[in-house]
């Protein structure tokens, strides 16, 4: 029998800077075609949402399926006009920084509806732990653009005093914690945050964001495991940007399952969720709200 030498696998990603975008190894449902179980469901039977992806709104902007929120015209005028200004605060800070005012600025293009949308389907006394592409947060829970604007020049209205990067801004008033520019460090705060507010007997939930490169750091599978162990009331986001600090995704392990069955693998509910589907993001957050407040555990 003939010796074979097993050889080490190195992702290759599908397209390098310059080439022309390959996008084919996306699993991508039609818009409506995603059930949606019961928000106190087990764990088990959330599998399919891990992998299928949740979208409300199809080619012709037309609202489909179970998970549309049936948000009303002032609730959709509110949820563009938060999208609009963020989109606009990210275009005038980039000049900003180019023009060498400022150090450093992440700009959320493309992930308005990820911050937008969660924001407006949390309540206001729950404790939102943003990553630097969460300026939708700040934006929708009514932060002025003046104060975020002071923070990144480092003036004298920082909010952090001087103490923080550029773009990582807080907010005590309004229940957002202090951005952080290590990677994932938010997740287990979060995580902590809600197992506290749980053993207080509150009402409130805690919501963390990531990128999906920051899904290889320790802390991620760290909070993941507490959260499932004592069903914390938290929602933990994995934003699949693809940035990763330049990384393709495939290096973070999403080449062979989809960032959100992590959550069913870890005993969490997990779902996809198109990030740029506005009323699709929004009804996902309401279940995953509903499910955490009912002691249910996090999504």
């Amino acid at each position: 029998m003939a010796n074979k030498q097993s050889r080490l696998y190195v992702p290759k990603a599908p397209a390098r800077p310059g080439d022309e975008p390959d996008f084919s190894y996306l699993a991508l449902s039609p818009a409506g075609s995603v059930a949606r179980p019961d928000a106190n469901a087990k764990v088990a039977d959330t599998a399919p949402l891990a992998t299928s992806l949740v979208r409300v709104l199809d080619a012709d902007h037309t609202a489909k399926g179970p998970w549309d929120p049936h948000l009303d015209a002032k609730e959709l005028q509110v949820g563009l006009r938060n999208m609009l200004m963020t989109r606009i605060f990210d275009e005038r800070m980039q000049r900003v920084q180019r023009q060498g005012k400022t150090s450093f600025y992440v700009k959320s293009t493309g992930e308005e509806a990820v911050s937008v949308a969660q924001a407006m389907a949390l309540r206001p006394g729950d404790m939102l732990f943003p990553s630097y592409r969460n300026q939708g947060l700040f934006i929708t829970r009514g932060s002025s653009l003046t104060d975020l604007m002071s923070q990144c020049l480092s003036n004298t209205r920082d909010m952090c005093k001087g103490r923080q990067l550029p773009v990582m801004s807080h907010t005590k008033q309004d229940n957002i914690f202090s951005i952080s520019g290590n990677l994932t460090t938010q997740y287990p705060q979060a995580v902590g945050w809600a197992m506290a507010s749980a053993i207080k007997g509150e009402q409130h939930i805690a919501a963390a964001w990531s990128g999906d490169g920051s899904t290889a750091e320790a802390d991620f599978h760290h909070a993941v495991t507490f959260a499932a162990v004592y069903h914390a009331p938290v929602l933990l986001n994995v934003v699949y940007n693809q940035y990763a600090i330049s990384t393709f995704q495939s290096f973070a392990g999403g080449e062979n399952q989809t960032f959100a069955a992590r959550g069913p693998g870890n005993g969490i509910a997990g779902v996809r969720v198109d990030g740029n589907d506005f009323l699709a993001v929004y009804a996902v957050t309401q279940r995953a709200d509903e499910r955490a407040r009912a002691g249910a555990g996090a999504t």
